[in-house]
This record gives structure tokens, sequence and C-alpha cells, in this order.
């Protein structure tokens, strides 16, 4: 006898608490280690990033990684707003995405 499959998988997206970033995009001095690491080894930090979000290292730093994260937690945003953030600031947007993953640890929240 085969089983029979009467439900599919699930999508289930988390929303904290009001959907927003746990810090600003240029809040650098916030978290002195996440900055350093990302001013003068981003490739470290992106693959820790990538290692966060159970995703393969070259991840890291691409815009798919910050909006696949944004609509995970419900932040508001767009995919044009994440390009012009990695293009125009690509250590600040990783350290802003490094930044969150830690604060959402500390709440118990990632």
């Amino acid at each position: 006898m085969n089983p029979v499959i009467v439900s599919q998988p699930q999508v289930v997206v988390l929303q904290s608490q009001n959907g927003q970033w746990q810090s600003d995009l240029c809040d650098c001095f916030s978290d002195c280690g996440v900055c350093l690491c990302g001013t003068f080894v981003p490739c470290c930090l992106g693959c820790q990033i990538a290692s966060d979000m159970d995703e393969c290292c070259l991840c890291g730093p691409t815009m798919a990684m910050r909006a696949v994260y944004r609509t995970k937690y419900g932040i508001p945003g767009s995919l044009l707003g994440d390009a012009v953030a990695i293009w125009c600031c690509p250590h600040c947007s990783l350290c802003q995405l490094k930044r969150d993953i830690n604060k959402r640890k500390e709440m118990g929240i990632f």
C-alpha cells in the first residue's frame, strides 16, 4: 500500500516587531566588529551571512539574499531598493544584514 499525500508543504513567513531593520544602513558604529569585518574582509562576512541563512557561501553579499531576508521578516522595501543598497553601499548593506541577523539571534527570533 502506498501512502496518500493529502497536504502540500507550506511556506512560512516570519513577521517580527513592526517588520523593520534592526539598525540603519549607515549605523556601522553600533557593532564595530561587524563594521571592521565588512570593510576589510567583506567576502568573509558574506560567507558568515550565507551560513547563518543556510545558503551557499557565494550568496552572502547578493541582492537576492537581501531580498529573501527582507521578505522572511516582513521588512518593507523593493528589489530596486535592495539593488541600490548593494550597488551604492555594498559594505554598509552587508554590515546591516549581519547586524540584523545578530540582533534577531539575541532576541530569539532568527
